[in-house]
């Protein structure tokens, strides 16, 4: 008998399921920025937070190959490719740049 009492005194506010969903959504916000956050860390792209500008190569040499840039608050991702007819551009590869240890870039037409 004092187990029904219980389950019948007890307030609206113990029962309500969705009290419960709602930690449910801040259990997994919190899982989502901790996932960025180690995503960011793991692929060194922590450069992408600060104030300096920078230009980073992606899978240089390849075909899928990709230069981002981040100017001021501008970052901007170019992928070049054989049909630029977006752009209306057309172009070739006439050479290879070479940077040596001490710094020069030597530069190597084909």
């Amino acid at each position: 008998m004092s187990r029904r009492r219980r389950l019948l005194s007890a307030s609206a506010e113990d029962n309500d399921p969705v009290a419960m969903l709602t930690n449910l959504f801040d259990v997994a916000m919190v899982f989502a920025v901790a996932l960025m956050v180690a995503m960011v860390v793991k692929f060194n792209m922590t450069e992408i937070f600060s104030k300096e500008d920078y230009t980073m190569v992606k899978n240089p040499g390849k075909d899928n190959m990709e230069i981002i840039t981040k100017e001021g608050q501008t970052i901007t991702r170019y992928k070049p490719s054989e049909n630029q007819n977006a752009t209306g551009k057309k172009g070739r590869k006439v050479g290879v740049a070479y940077e040596l240890e001490n710094g020069e870039v030597i530069y190597v037409p084909e």
